[in-house]
């Protein structure tokens, strides 16, 4: 069997997601490779333009990527109809989220943009060596048939982290978009560290790594550790809760914080992050939005959003969470907010309750004095509607509680 070659051209980020990125009437975008090549020509050797101007059929493209290899067979199913059927799947969810209002509930949506995030992490350059570096082996072909074993790898974690969906309507800077546009972000872990180098990425368990996704150039999905939140006075790089991958897991749409309108400032820092998290290629619609870093006042990784650019709003969060099922037939199940069985040892844990209840409460005063009365983000949990504000009365109950917990540390 010889490949076609319609499906040899594989694109690691697709057109119809580039397309989304461009307003309407524009064509092209500003293309910047982050590592322009040396090459050597006629006896000549220079230095290839970094800064392209090209199309979605041009860009985040490498041909044979998907192609699976024997001598001379080559087979392009892998491309043809498991990318196609994930992406058929994922642009109708993307979209979904894009729009998404309370109180909106899709079961298929949520699927099929968890299992087409998972795969586009995994389907770069870069999500491609860090499995064949992960499973120690050479072989492409090896590789490609791990990513389809492993395609829900991701699911679960995200599935319970804290969700929000943020809106840069009123930047006028929009979102840019990298060779690996699922990006994880931890303050502790520095581009140059060993987390950031070569393939890696942070790992989506250590607890204070953020996964965000831009569905459009004015929205972006920030999934964020329910433990982060809880407890943001925690190492880094320690792992969540129910750490374990490969699992069952419960999402409540319910719990979707919404409403959360970016500041140009948090655009650009967001887009400082996609560019330092990027394999080798960004893309934008404008030039000047590919080099955010000049428009920085500080590019310390620790201190975005003075250190909570991608945090959700704390006062949405409560404790519990416990989920309990019934079935007809009578038969029931039940799922700890972490995503403990009932008979496994983190489903009532009294100690990392205690613990997190304090922490929380603390966070919650302490982001009141940061973010002011008006709330970052607001769910369906308790009804809101639209943008929340604390009242006066709870307001300077959270300015009185962070004065309290400011006196007791300098005891």
């Amino acid at each position: 069997m010889t490949a076609k070659g319609d499906f040899r051209h594989n694109h690691y980020v697709p057109e119809w997601y580039q397309r989304r990125f461009l307003p309407s009437g524009q064509g092209k975008y500003h293309y910047l490779d982050l590592k322009p090549e040396t090459v050597e020509r006629n006896g000549h050797r220079f230095t290839r333009r970094a800064l392209q101007h090209w199309g979605p059929a041009s860009c985040f493209a490498q041909d044979d990527l998907y192609t699976v290899k024997a001598g001379s067979f080559l087979n392009t199913e892998i491309e043809q109809f498991f990318f196609g059927e994930i992406d058929r799947n994922g642009k109708a969810a993307v979209e979904y989220f894009d729009a998404f209002t309370h109180p909106s509930a899709d079961d298929r949506a949520f699927h099929d943009l968890m299992t087409y995030l998972s795969v586009q992490k995994l389907r770069t350059p870069k999500g491609l060596g860090w499995l064949a570096q992960s499973a120690k082996n050479s072989s492409s072909n090896l590789t490609l048939m791990h990513l389809q074993r492993l395609q829900n790898i991701f699911c679960a974690i995200w599935a319970e982290c804290v969700w929000q969906i943020a809106d840069a309507t009123q930047s006028p800077v929009k979102f840019i978009i990298s060779d690996h546009p699922v990006t994880i972000y931890n303050r502790g872990c520095f581009p140059g560290s060993g987390h950031c180098t070569g393939f890696n990425d942070p790992d989506i368990r250590q607890v204070a790594s953020h996964t965000y996704f831009p569905l459009s150039a004015e929205k972006v999905l920030i999934l964020t550790n329910l433990a982060w939140v809880r407890n943001p006075y925690q190492s880094e790089l320690k792992f969540r809760p129910n750490p374990n991958f490969f699992r069952a897991a419960m999402f409540k749409y319910t719990r979707i914080q919404l409403h959360r309108s970016l500041s140009e400032q948090e655009v650009r820092e967001i887009n400082y992050i996609t560019k330092r998290r990027a394999f080798r290629y960004i893309a934008g619609a404008q030039k000047e939005w590919l080099f955010p870093e000049e428009r920085l006042a500080s590019t310390n990784w620790r201190k975005l959003g003075s250190g909570h650019l991608l945090m959700p709003e704390p006062r949405e969060i409560h404790m519990g969470g416990q989920i309990y099922i019934g079935y007809k037939g009578g038969r029931s199940d039940a799922f700890s907010e972490y995503g403990h069985k009932p008979w496994e040892p983190g489903f009532e844990n009294k100690k990392r309750l205690l613990e997190e209840s304090r922490t929380l409460e603390r966070f919650k005063a302490e982001f009141a004095v940061m973010q002011g009365p008006a709330w970052r983000g607001t769910s369906w949990e308790f009804g809101r509607k639209g943008p929340y504000v604390d009242s006066d009365e709870l307001h300077q109950h959270y300015l009185n509680k962070a004065k309290k917990y400011r006196e007791q540390k300098k005891k």
